[in-house]
């Protein structure tokens, strides 16, 4: 057991801390302002192969260890979750591709966003099913060689920048069951309509958006493995893209900390640096040790997933402890930052407004509890 980074991983994190720090965070605050997606920002980090982090080399990704993977994401969070939540959706997407899709399929999608530079979006949430995915209502009926998709899925991340969607539909049967399917469907194909850009709390400069699909006809080839496997494909997607999340969740939680350390050194009352306070000192020394506990959950889960031996259970654990510690440790930030941290001059209310949605997507984090018993139990 090593808790030390290797020299190729200590080069990688130096690499993605020099980008955060030089081409993210001088520009966060106005994509944040903006609503705007990062689009110059996001070829520069194709440019230096720091993008779709999660698609092997013979795919033309970079084809990293998970802990690099992760300590990428968590520099690039630390200037703007929203960035890296962009950046991210290439990953999350790749998943279910690499997981169950054939070999035809992943040369000519995988190729689409490491060669091609394209973007691409995890479709699953729907207006009616969250949590519930045996709510979900877009279905798809078999058709010769084809299938016909009708549905809507909402808060897609990267939806109106997409090239292609990755798809989980329900195909009915006679017995009024279910077959829950994956599929890849092309941006371009008839049907395919993409709604209004949703104006969200945090996470400003991501793009999310509703997709449409109206009798959308989609090539059988473009199914991701077998009928029926679709709900297993994008569960096993999800454990993997899960201690993602909580690397970034870790990212906002750090520049928090941080934020809140160099604040507390030069702000001055009752004639000293408030630093010199025990209530402060306490709430750091807190948030110290929820971050550090965060990294540890995060770094196993990764490590795992690394050593081919994936657990649902340490995905939840790190996706859940650490989402909640940057909510905890932001929340702190604020306080600590007193009346200007309720102002947007200053970085704390940025990280406070990212950092919520972290305990919400990808699996809420009252499910990663249920998914956590459930492991506990079985």
């Amino acid at each position: 057991m090593s808790f030390q980074l290797n020299e190729e991983q200590i080069a990688i994190k130096a690499l993605a801390k020099d980008f955060a720090t030089n081409e993210i965070a001088p520009f966060a605050r106005k994509y944040d302002e903006d609503e705007a997606f990062p689009l110059e920002i996001m070829q520069k980090l194709h440019e230096y192969g720091l993008s779709n982090l999660a698609i092997p080399e013979k795919y033309g990704g970079p084809g990293i260890d998970k802990i690099s993977h992760a300590l990428i994401v968590e520099e690039i969070s630390t200037a703007c979750a929203g960035v890296a939540t962009s950046l991210e959706a290439n990953s999350l997407s790749s998943y279910p591709i690499l997981v169950g899709a054939s070999e035809e399929l992943k040369k000519k999608y995988l190729t689409k966003l490491t060669k091609e530079g394209n973007y691409a979006a995890f479709a699953l949430t729907e207006p009616g099913a969250g949590s519930d995915v045996s709510s979900l209502a877009t279905v798809a009926r078999r058709v010769g060689n084809e299938y016909i998709l009708d549905g809507e899925k909402c808060f897609i991340t990267n939806a109106s920048h997409a090239e292609f969607f990755v798809v989980l539909a329900r195909i009915k049967e006679e017995s009024a069951s279910s077959k829950y399917t994956a599929f890849i469907v092309d941006r371009d194909l008839p049907g395919v309509k993409i709604g209004e850009k949703e104006k969200k709390l945090g996470l400003r400069a991501s793009d999310t958006a509703s997709v449409i699909f109206e009798e959308v006809r989609v090539p059988a080839a473009n199914r991701i493995g077998e009928e029926g496997e679709g709900f297993k494909i994008f569960m096993k997607g999800l454990m993997n893209a899960r201690p993602m999340v909580g690397a970034q969740a870790l990212g906002i939680a750090q520049a928090a900390f941080d934020a809140s350390t160099s604040y507390a050194k030069e702000r001055k009352q009752f004639g000293k640096p408030i630093s010199q306070l025990q209530a402060i000192q306490f709430m750091l020394a807190d948030m110290a040790m929820k971050i550090e506990a965060s990294r540890l959950l995060v770094h196993k889960a990764v490590d795992l997933l690394h050593r081919g031996t994936p657990s649902m259970k340490h995905a939840s654990y790190a996706k859940c402890f650490a989402s909640d510690t940057a909510m905890e440790v932001t929340t702190d930030a604020v306080q600590i930052f007193g009346g200007y941290g309720f102002i947007r001059e200053y970085p704390v209310e940025k990280y406070f407004r990212d950092a919520k949605i972290m305990q919400i997507y990808e699996g809420t984090n009252q499910i990663q509890r249920v998914v956590i018993a459930k492991e506990l139990l079985s």
